[in-house]
């Protein structure tokens, strides 16, 4: 094996009920100037957003929470530099993220570019590729409430630039969390598409991670725990959407995807997968997913019976089941997916995969049964 190194800082509190500690995690966090919660619309219309700002009050926060909660599924560039534009005068000191992997990766892009000396930091950065090292961040703890992204222990955020149909990712040291806070009892009331996708996004990350040419010891450790919880759990909270120790589990599978793709990066399905949300408003955990047996068949040929094989041909069969040739259809409908090869080959995540993947053979994964 070549040489590799680990490293992830972020601290990690999970259980049912850890919500309430948010406020003692970090005791500069109550002394700070002004906190920012990132959620979505939902949690406030659902009095989450209101029990955060009660234990805010209770902790001794010095001023009230500032809320953003206008964030919405797959974050667009001009709309994060609009924001951080208008929170620079705000003396944010500390940033809490509540919600799935867009409003934690909201957080992160936020966390970087207000503290930056750049006057319009993600055109500069990512439109305009000026090199340019993140060196500043304001703390981010991380609660999601979804399990699938692991976004509460990466040191990567995306962005998505639909004016110009591409993809970008924020990434960095300073783009980690400095706490993932991991409470199962905030997704018993996932509905059950999220649920799919979110776990099928766990799924693939941890595929992703296994079938990569960054694979470390400690990242294959992870991805394989990772599909053995996720196989276990992901058809139980289908079924029985209330069961809270289904629920920790694939919680517990999606930070172990997170934290194995935090040292390798994705692959080939996502890199499929880009231009099928950009272009068709696929949801990200299905855009990933469903190539993925077509990859496990592809990559598991030329292994002998070894532990990875074993796994990925066991989590072949949690897949299959789930029939997501017809969740794409509804997405996709009569379109040739075939005219976005070239993007799918995009080197920025295809070059991660350790097998040969040729475009005949993405052809062949993107074929939808009709």
């Amino acid at each position: 094996m070549d040489l590799w190194s680990d490293y992830n800082p972020v601290r990690i509190t999970a259980g049912p009920g850890a919500i309430n500690r948010l406020f003692s995690l970090h005791p500069s966090i109550i002394t700070g100037k002004r906190i920012l919660l990132v959620t979505s619309a939902g949690f406030t219309a659902r009095g989450v957003t209101e029990k955060i700002e009660a234990k805010a009050r209770k902790a001794g926060l010095k001023k009230p929470l500032l809320v953003l909660d206008g964030v919405t599924a797959n974050p667009e560039l001009d709309f994060l530099e609009r924001l951080t534009g208008s929170l620079r005068s705000e003396d944010i000191t500390g940033i809490i993220a509540l919600g799935g992997g867009s409003a934690l990766d909201t957080a992160k892009v936020l966390s970087v570019t207000i503290p930056s000396n750049l006057e319009m930091p993600l055109d500069m950065v990512l439109r305009q590729k000026q090199p340019y090292v993140w060196k500043n961040r304001i703390p981010v703890i991380a609660i999601p409430t979804t399990a699938g992204t692991g976004a509460e222990a990466t040191p990567f955020a995306t962005v998505w630039d639909r004016k110009n149909k591409t993809k970008y990712s924020v990434s960095g040291e300073m783009v980690y969390p400095v706490h993932a806070l991991l409470d199962p009892e905030l997704t018993l009331t996932l509905p059950p598409k999220e649920t799919l996708y979110s776990g099928l996004d766990a799924i693939s990350h941890a595929l992703e991670s296994l079938w990569n040419k960054n694979l470390t010891p400690v990242s294959e450790a992870l991805a394989l725990k990772a599909l053995s919880l996720a196989n276990e759990a992901l058809p139980e909270v289908i079924k029985q959407p209330n069961n809270l120790h289904s629920r920790e589990m694939m919680q517990q599978a999606a930070l172990m995807a997170g934290l194995a793709i935090s040292r390798t990066r994705t692959a080939i399905a996502h890199a499929i997968s880009y231009p099928v949300t950009m272009r068709f408003g696929v949801p990200h955990g299905l855009a990933c997913s469903f190539t993925l047996p077509g990859i496990i068949k592809h990559y598991s040929r030329p292994l002998d019976q070894s532990t990875i094989k074993t796994v990925m041909l066991e989590t072949l069969k949690t897949i299959d089941v789930l029939r997501l040739d017809n969740e794409m259809t509804t997405y996709i409908g009569e379109n040739n997916l075939s005219e976005y090869i070239e993007e799918m080959l995009h080197h920025d995540r295809a070059s991660n995969y350790s097998g040969i993947m040729t475009g005949d053979d993405i052809s062949r994964l993107i074929l939808l049964k009709q």
